[in-house]
């Protein structure tokens, strides 16, 4: 946004502060695009019923975000993890090389009872609203999430990982 830089400058002096320009970070540019994913994202929340339907549908990814410490500790069975910090466009070009596949996302946040694999976030730091933006950001449009709150001990979804039941 050729403007952006400029505006941010004026708000800056205004503040009284000094304006650091970085080509390389766009804050406006991020809002504006989180705003469209955020308008995008109320149509693709989906039910745990839902999301493990489409889940079992050929050429789905199921991706976490999460650490891998986490992501190792317990994940839904068959997911592919991508660290969020990692997100980049080499890391999808390798991981999701398709933008048009289906790609489920969870995070944190989706599950309740199980504070070790999926420790609870700020509602408005989940990992879920990052990812979505992210993916957004680089082109991906058939991506779900799933929306609901889901006890850990009653979800119909399976897990896997070192702290799976055996």
């Amino acid at each position: 946004m050729l403007f952006a830089a400029p505006a941010l400058a004026v708000f800056w002096s205004v503040c009284g502060a000094e304006f650091i320009a970085n080509p390389a970070i766009d804050m406006e540019g991020y809002l504006r695009v989180a705003r469209d994913a955020a308008k995008f994202r109320e149509s693709r929340r989906v039910s745990e019923a839902e999301f493990l339907r489409l889940s079992r549908l050929p050429g789905t990814v199921v991706l976490d975000a999460r650490s891998r410490e986490k992501f190792d500790e317990l994940h839904v069975k068959g997911a592919t993890h991508l660290n969020f910090s990692d997100i980049a466009v080499s890391a999808l070009q390798q991981v999701l090389p398709d933008k048009g596949a289906r790609i489920l996302i969870y995070c944190n946040n989706n599950f309740s009872n199980a504070e070790g694999p999926f420790p609870s976030k700020l509602p408005t730091a989940s990992l879920n609203l990052s990812t979505f933006i992210a993916l957004y950001n680089y082109g991906y449009r058939n991506v779900w999430e799933l929306g609901p709150l889901v006890d850990l001990k009653d979800s119909r979804l399976e897990f896997e990982g070192t702290a799976a039941k055996r």
